[in-house]
């Protein structure tokens, strides 16, 4: 191989591997991805508060003020999605996939709880693990939302559970979790998650721990 043609193949080497590691820092850089699931939808209302206010308006109030909050902040934003962005019935496996297509760092499905037992309150977290490594960031970030949600807004911790949930299976995000709000069957907890002040609260700090979660 003459020099010119040696050259040529070593600029050309050069330029591959500066493009392929401005690449990688970029990916490296990318800000987390989120997925916000907002439960039921359409013909599927979930639970119901004994006014009739259905628990798909309330997670999907909510999801949609933590996509309006997550807009508004200048520093470390999350890359955040939903689901659903209306009234839609979506199935189980198209939630799922939209994560393994983002290929989602965390995926979070939003519900509210209901109970024979009127007097039952708080949240709860489910996780169904696939590995350790899951297992861990699947409970922390849980932990990280509900003990938020306990200290600033005083809503009574149920812990973290397992969930044998579709979501939680098929999900392959790095720290899956299915979050219960609070129970639309306690009247208290009704009318708090029905009120547009009280879902901004709650959207802000779901927010915020998930930045804590992060180390954002």
């Amino acid at each position: 191989m003459n020099t010119l043609n040696q050259i040529i193949v070593l600029l050309f080497c050069l330029v591959f591997l500066n493009l392929s590691y401005a690449q990688n820092g970029k990916d490296q850089a990318r800000n987390p991805i989120v997925v916000i699931d907002p439960g039921h939808g359409g013909k599927d209302a979930g639970a119901t508060t004994r006014n009739g206010i259905k628990e798909k308006d309330i997670v999907l109030g909510i999801a949609s003020k933590i996509v309006v909050l997550n807009n508004k902040l200048v520093e470390n934003p999350l890359l955040l999605y939903l689901t659903r962005y209306t009234d839609t019935l979506i199935s189980l496996g198209d939630r799922t996939e939209l994560t393994k297509r983002l290929k989602a760092d965390i995926f979070i499905s939003i519900h509210c709880n209901q109970a024979i037992n009127r007097t039952a309150s708080g949240t709860e977290v489910f996780i169904h693990p696939k590995s350790e490594v899951q297992a861990e960031e699947s409970t922390y970030l849980g932990f990280t939302i509900q003990k938020g949600l306990a200290d600033i807004l005083g809503i009574k911790n149920r812990g973290i559970k397992f969930g044998n949930f579709q979501v939680l299976r098929d999900s392959d995000s790095s720290a899956t979790i299915l979050l219960e709000l609070g129970f639309l069957s306690q009247t208290d907890e009704a009318i708090y998650l029905s009120q547009e002040d009280s879902q901004n609260a709650v959207a802000l700090v779901i927010l915020q721990s998930i930045i804590k979660f992060l180390g954002l």
